[in-house]
């Protein structure tokens, strides 16, 4: 296999509001954090499930304002799907002198999979219920899956 491949995608939901920052030379860039849900079993062999939180880190694409959307129109618990790469910055402490490390995803597509609604908790119509094992963390159980 010739190459290589830094891809990531997820699906998760955001553990705090969007923070819209701007850099230096005025660029907007929006930071994000997202937790995914998995399932597996612990060290005792009980099935659990486990969550892993990832930091994102969103630029404006070319004409597309993508950081300046998801400030505006995220918050704490929408659901969302991200696209991008891992990259891993790292820095010296100011405070003790140390070098420190931090691994991110760069999102190079961010997509919004709940209404407003949805994700802020409110109340959804009585038509639109959503089946237990998705409702209840957002994420599907594998063993409620029929096939």
């Amino acid at each position: 296999m010739a190459g290589s491949l830094n891809r990531v995608m997820l699906i998760g939901r955001l553990t705090r509001d969007p923070e819209l920052r701007y850099t230096p030379s005025g660029t907007p860039v929006c930071n994000l954090a997202v937790a995914t849900n998995r399932y597996g079993q612990d060290q005792s062999g009980e099935r659990r499930e486990f969550t892993d939180y990832h930091d994102i880190v969103v630029w404006n694409q070319g004409n597309r304002k993508l950081a300046e959307l998801c400030s505006q129109y995220l918050q704490k618990g929408r659901l969302v799907y991200v696209e991008g790469r891992l990259q891993t910055r790292s820095w010296e402490d100011a405070q003790s002198g140390q070098k420190r490390y931090r691994t991110e995803v760069n999102a190079n597509d961010v997509q919004f999979l709940d209404s407003r609604q949805d994700g802020a908790g409110g109340a959804q119509p009585a038509g639109d219920a959503e089946p237990a094992a998705v409702a209840a963390g957002g994420d599907v159980d594998p063993d409620d899956i029929p096939f």
